[in-house]
């Protein structure tokens, strides 16, 4: 089976190792926009973003290439 990867901010994530993905949300202390990303190792990713548009956009790929994994 062939590792599937995803790209993020300059993270590699592997996708057969997302557990979930949470919705897009404000960040705490104007922060901008962010998202988290679970994995099966209880490990979190939390990528942040300028405005929501671009959160909504990188998480919509995200989800979008899962689907395909």
């Amino acid at each position: 089976m062939a590792r599937q990867v995803h790209e993020l901010q300059g993270y590699i994530i592997v996708l057969n190792h997302v557990a979930f993905v949470t919705r897009v949300f404000e960040a705490d202390n104007d922060e901008g926009w962010q998202f988290n990303i679970r994995f099966a190792s209880d490990i979190r990713l939390a990528p942040r973003f300028a405005n929501r548009a671009e959160a909504e956009l990188a998480r919509s790929l995200l989800i979008e290439a899962l689907k395909q994994g």
